[in-house]
This record gives C-alpha cells, sequence and structure tokens, in this order.
C-alpha cells in the first residue's frame, strides 16, 4: 500500500468520527438563554475531542510525509491508532450526558492515553520500518512532550475519582500542549525538500 492511500483512508476515517460526535450536539430545548447555556458543556466536550482529532489528524498527516517505507506493521499499527480513535465518540458522549461523573471522566482519559501509546507505537515502527537512517527518528529527537503526554493522562485518570474537573484539566493542558505546532518534522520534510533539489540541479 502506498502513503497516499494509508493517509487517505485514515483522513476519511477522522473525518467520519467529527461528523458522528457532532450529531450528539442536539438543538436547545427553548429560545432562551438559559437553555442556550444547557448545552454549553456539550459544545465544550465536543470542543475538546474534536482539537484532539484535529491535532491527530496534523500530526499523522506530517509523519507520513518523513515516511518513507510502508510495511505491514505499519498498516496495523495505523489501524490500532484508528481502533482507539474510534472510540472517541463514546467517550465523549457518555461524559457529557453523565455530566462529568468519575467513571466516565476516567474512561475519557483511558481511551486518551491509549490513543498516545497507540501513536507511539506507530511512529516507533516507521522508525524500524525506515531503517538505521529514518529521517523521523532524527526529527523526533527526545520527544519530550510525546513521553509527557501519558503521564498527564494517567495522573488525570487517577484524580477522577475525587475531582473529575481536574482531570479535565489536565486532558486540555495536553490538548493545548499538542495545539502548539511542532516543528521538528515540518524542518526535516523541508531539509528534505532542500537537500533533493540541490541534487536534482545539474
Amino acid at each position: 500500500m502506498s502513503k497516499t492511500r494509508l493517509e487517505a483512508f485514515s483522513d476519511g476515517v477522522i473525518a467520519i468520527l467529527m461528523t458522528i460526535m457532532v450529531f450528539d450536539i442536539k438543538a436547545p430545548p427553548g429560545a432562551d438563554w438559559a437553555s442556550l447555556l444547557s448545552v454549553v458543556p456539550t459544545v465544550l466536550t465536543y470542543l475538546l475531542s474534536f482539537l484532539y482529532l484535529g491535532i491527530y489528524w496534523n500530526n499523522h498527516h506530517h509523519l507520513l510525509q518523513i515516511t518513507r517505507r510502508i510495511n505491514g506493521t505499519v498498516l496495523w499499527a495505523n489501524l490500532h491508532l484508528l481502533f482507539w480513535l474510534s472510540l472517541f465518540p463514546f467517550t465523549t458522549s457518555w461524559l457529557r450526558s453523565s455530566q462529568f461523573s468519575s467513571l466516565p471522566t476516567a474512561t475519557y482519559g483511558v481511551v486518551l492515553l491509549l490513543a498516545a501509546v497507540a501513536y507511539l507505537i506507530l511512529q516507533t515502527v516507521i522508525t524500524y520500518a525506515d531503517g538505521p537512517d529514518s529521517k523521523l527518528r532524527q526529527a523526533l529527537g527526545s520527544n519530550f512532550k510525546g513521553k509527557l503526554s501519558p503521564v498527564l493522562y494517567v495522573l488525570g485518570i487517577a484524580v477522577a475519582s475525587w475531582n473529575t474537573w481536574v482531570s479535565i484539566g489536565l486532558y486540555t493542558l495536553v490538548a493545548l500542549m499538542w495545539l502548539i505546532p511542532d516543528r521538528r518534522i515540518e524542518v526535516t520534510i523541508q531539509q528534505m525538500g532542500s537537500t533533493f533539489h540541490e541534487e536534482s540541479q545539474p
């Protein structure tokens, strides 16, 4: 399978997940401000999950740009990531309908954690598929944010039984942390393009 086909398939799945989540937002029961305010938690929960899916879509796109080889292990690792992302609509709906109760909040964090682990696995198998001169390995470096995120998820899951708003705050913090553009892969892609251009000159 080519990178283009893998990316198109993944893009389609993520787009469907975003669409499914928005169906859970119902119109306010009335036409006053109180009715509008009653749907704010639903909209904010959707916004957080939409933001996460957008971050995964963005990073996945950059990841495949720097990937040179696709093998069976990469395909299965990619499906593994998509599986956990496909649970976002369920956990988002449960979190909202339960009014941010402990178990749904912890479950939301578990799915976020396992999606992050799945993404790290995908990165790892791509670096092995690309070989010892993997550009992705060079671009990732120490991957501080990738290692910190699971720690914050675990902390959010652990405190869900004590204070769910602290958990939601930690989940939001991770999203905001990844919202800041990560230039490592983009810089590597630009360097690869410059090298290719120089080598192509007569």
